[in-house]
Parts: structure tokens; C-alpha cells; sequence
């Protein structure tokens, strides 16, 4: 009787732990949980991202961020004034807070549209190979010799400043990247056993890139998006110090590092403050791609 008892026991814990068993989702979250780091980077970034998108209920756009008040010009951290005022009399404060809206918006729109443009020679190329994939990978060589920021600063420079052509200077010099991802992911995957049975099916070679290779290609795909986002952001803020950005009296964390240069020995509060985001947006956005990472791949997951 103990015997059976004991192989009744064993049988339910069997079945148990058979119907207990985590999804694919549930395993990459709990790994994801499990980084220390990554969550201290989504908290991090889930701040920014909040007092950005927010930002009016914290200052007011026309009183704070444009009007000039040289009566309280270049005074520093404060009650009042949480990262003191500019050269105007402007509020650091609310700058940094309308500005990182800008910032994080533009890199947003900028990582979507390379995403979109890279991704799609990436799937051709890959799915296709032969002279297709030669042809656009040879061209996105052509294009990686040439450093981002250089390639990004050329573009505004021919087609001038404006948010239209920031996005697309960034998005073009973020292409490759994407395009690169994207085809060596396609290529792992496009002789697996469901892509031949979806192609046995009468499936178009559309609805199999869509449908069924890039949805099992996009750990590496979300992974990129974090770092390029980041990146991005830098490159606004470059442009933007470079002069060939957001221009002022709009507020935009690169441009405001411009003009509060020449102050900073005096008022380091100047470039403190939108420094600072610019630290924490790209460093929060890195914690969490090495933590996405290490949640998709299956590699890690022992």
C-alpha cells in the first residue's frame, strides 16, 4: 500500500509540474526580472519618460520655458527654480523637462523609421539571397564606412535644418544597422521546417517573411531598438550642439548644452542639468537592452 501511495504522490507531482510549467513568455520575463540592472534601467527610463511626456503638469510653456526674465537671469539650484535659471531667466528646469519631450519624440520617430526602412532590405536580402543580397549588402557596406554622426551632420547640412530632415538624417545613418541585424537573423531561420510547410501551403513570399520569419527573428530586432534608440538620442543632441538641430529659443538638451557652455565655470547648473538627461536616458536605454538580451536569448536560459 505504501508503495502505491508513494507512486500515486510521485504521479501527481509529475502532472503538476507538467501543467505548471511557464510559457516562452513567462520564462523571458522571469529572466528579465531577475536582472538587477535591467530593472534599474526601466525605472530609470520609465522616470525620464514620464516628466518628458508630462511636462506640462509640472511648467508652464510659454510663463517658464520662453518668456525672458532678466531680473532672475543665471541663478542656481533653488527651491523656486529646481536647476536654477539661463542667461534669460529661463527655468532650467522646465527646458530640460519640454526639451526631453523633443529629444526622446524625434529619437522615437527616428529608430521607427530606420527600423522600418533597414528591416525590410534586411528580410529581402536574407529571404532572397543571391545578387539581391549581394547588391544590398555591398551598398550597406558603403554606408557603414561612412562614421553616423558624420553621415547624419551631411545630410541636414545639404537639405537644412529642420525636424523633417533630423529624423531622416538619423533615421538613413541607423539603416545599416538594422538592415545587417535583420538579414543574418532571416538567414538562421529561413530553411526551418515551418517556413518550407507554410511555403508547401501556397503561402506568397510576403506573408512567409511577415508572418513567419520575422516574427520568430525579433529577440535580436528588440534588442537593437534599445541601443539604436539610444543612440539616436545622442545624435539629436549633437546636431543639436552643432547648431544644425532644434534651433532656439525652442528647448532641446543639445542645444541648451551649446549655450550653457560659455557660463559653465560659473553656472555649471547650465549644462548639469540637460547633461544629465542626456546620461541618463542613453545609459538607462543600454541597461535595458543588455537586460533584453540576456532575457531572449535562449542561451542564458540555464
Amino acid at each position: 500500500m505504501s508503495e502505491q501511495k508513494a507512486k500515486t504522490n510521485i504521479t501527481r507531482k509529475d502532472i503538476l509540474k507538467k501543467y505548471s510549467k511557464k510559457t516562452p513568455g513567462q520564462e523571458i520575463v522571469a529572466r528579465f526580472m531577475k536582472n538587477r540592472l535591467a530593472i534599474i534601467g526601466i525605472i530609470i527610463f520609465a522616470i525620464v519618460l514620464f516628466v518628458c511626456v508630462f511636462a506640462n503638469f509640472f511648467a508652464n510653456y510659454e510663463a517658464d520655458v520662453i518668456k525672458m526674465n532678466p531680473s532672475i537671469r543665471l541663478q542656481g539650484f533653488s527651491a523656486a527654480h529646481l536647476f536654477g535659471t539661463d542667461e534669460m531667466g529661463r527655468d532650467v528646469f522646465a527646458r530640460v523637462i519640454y526639451g526631453g519631450r523633443t529629444s526622446l519624440w524625434i529619437g522615437f520617430v527616428a529608430t521607427l523609421v530606420s527600423l522600418l526602412i533597414g528591416g525590410a532590405i534586411g528580410a529581402m536580402a536574407g529571404f532572397f539571397g543571391g545578387k539581391l543580397d549581394g547588391l544590398f549588402m555591398r551598398f550597406m557596406d558603403v554606408m557603414l564606412c561612412l562614421p553616423e554622426i558624420l553621415l547624419a551632420i551631411a545630410i541636414v547640412a545639404a537639405f537644412g535644418t529642420s525636424i523633417v530632415n533630423m529624423i531622416m538624417a538619423i533615421a538613413i545613418s541607423r539603416v545599416p544597422r538594422f538592415a545587417r541585424i535583420v538579414r543574418s537573423a532571416v538567414i538562421t531561420v529561413r530553411d526551418m521546417e515551418y517556413v518550407e510547410a507554410a511555403r508547401a501551403i501556397g503561402a506568397t513570399n510576403a506573408q512567409i517573411i511577415t508572418r513567419h520569419i520575422l516574427m520568430n527573428c525579433l529577440a535580436p530586432i528588440i534588442v537593437q531598438i534599445s541601443i539604436i534608440f539610444a543612440s539616436s538620442i545622442l545624435a539629436i543632441s549633437s546636431l543639436s550642439f552643432l547648431g544644425l538641430g532644434i534651433q532656439p529659443p525652442a528647448p532641446e538638451w543639445g542645444n541648451m548644452l551649446s549655450t550653457g557652455r560659455t557660463y559653465m565655470r560659473e553656472h555649471p547648473n547650465l549644462v548639469f542639468a540637460p547633461g544629465m538627461m542626456i546620461f541618463l536616458s542613453i545609459f538607462s536605454l543600454n541597461l535595458l537592452g543588455d537586460g533584453l538580451r540576456d532575457a531572449l536569448d535562449p542561451r542564458l536560459k540555464h
